[in-house]
C-alpha cells in the first residue's frame, strides 16, 4: 500500500491489518473509554474498512443521525476524488450505491439500545469493496466495486482521509445549523424515494424520513414510521 492516511486535528487513526474488523475493534476501544474521533481502519488491497467513534451528547434516536451524516460525508469525499460521471446514492439502511449498483455501506452500533437515553458511545463503520469479488463481479448490476466503476485512480488512503474531513464538516454543520441542512443534502442523494419497498415486515411507498431520519412508508391504511435506531447492531 501507499502512505498511511492523516486525519484532521479532532480525529486520530489506528491501523489494523489482516482479518481484524475495524468496526469490532472500534466498539471494543469505545467500551474501554477511548476518545471520540478515533478512526480504526484496515486498508486491504481488495477493500477499505473503517470505523469512527462518537461520544454523543443527545439521545440515541437523535445520535443515530451520524449514520446518514457519514453517508453524506462519503458521497462528498468520493465526489471530490472520482470522475464527475460517477454517481453516488445512499440507501436508508446505510447501503452505498455507485452508478446504481450496491457498493458496500455503513453500519452502526452503540453502548445501549434505549432510543430515549444518551449512549456512552456510538460507532459508525464503513465497508467499501475496491475490487470485484470475482472476475465478473463488476458486471453484475446488483453489486459492484469502486475500481469497477471508473475510479481506478482513487487511492484508499486519500479516500479515507477525505471521508474523515467531509464527515467532520457535516458533524460541525449539524452542531451549528441543526438537522435541516443534513436533511436537504441527504434527500438529494437518497435512493428509492417515491418507490415501493419492504422493510422489517412493512411495505409501502418510501415517502422520505422524519426529523430523526426514521423511514416513512405510506400504504393504503396510513403511514408507518421505522425508526433509524432499528438498524442498530449489537456489539
Amino acid at each position: 500500500m501507499s502512505r498511511e492516511p492523516s486525519f484532521p486535528p479532532l480525529m486520530s487513526g489506528l491501523a489494523v491489518s489482516g482479518q481484524e474488523d475495524p468496526f469490532e475493534t472500534a466498539c471494543q476501544r469505545a467500551v474501554l473509554g477511548c476518545d471520540a474521533g478515533l478512526i480504526v481502519y484496515n486498508l486491504a488491497p481488495e477493500q477499505l474498512r473503517a470505523a469512527l467513534v462518537f461520544a454523543p451528547e443527545v439521545a440515541l434516536e437523535q445520535a443515530m443521525g451520524m449514520l446518514p451524516t457519514c453517508g453524506i460525508g462519503f458521497q462528498n469525499a468520493l465526489g471530490a476524488l472520482a470522475p464527475p460521471e460517477v454517481a453516488v446514492q445512499l440507501e436508508w439502511d446505510g447501503a452505498i450505491r455507485l452508478n446504481g449498483a450496491r457498493c458496500g455501506g455503513l453500519r452502526v452500533a452503540a453502548s445501549q439500545s434505549d432510543a430515549t437515553q444518551i449512549p456512552d458511545w456510538l460507532v459508525v463503520g464503513l465497508t467499501l469493496p475496491l475490487w470485484p469479488a470475482s472476475q465478473d463481479g463488476g458486471h453484475a448490476r446488483n453489486d459492484t466495486a469502486l475500481y469497477a466503476e471508473g475510479c481506478a485512480d482513487v487511492k484508499a488512503p486519500a479516500l479515507l482521509e477525505s471521508w474523515a474531513r467531509h464527515s467532520l464538516h457535516w458533524i460541525s454543520r449539524w452542531e451549528q445549523d441543526g438537522v435541516a441542512p443534513l436533511h436537504d443534502s441527504w434527500r438529494g442523494l437518497a435512493h428509492g424515494l417515491g418507490e415501493d419497498c419492504q422493510r422489517q415486515g412493512l411495505s409501502g411507498t418510501f415517502l422520505g424520513v422524519d426529523e430523526n431520519f426514521g423511514m416513512l412508508l405510506r400504504h393504503e391504511n396510513g403511514t408507518d414510521l421505522i425508526p433509524l435506531s432499528t438498524l442498530l447492531e449489537t456489539s
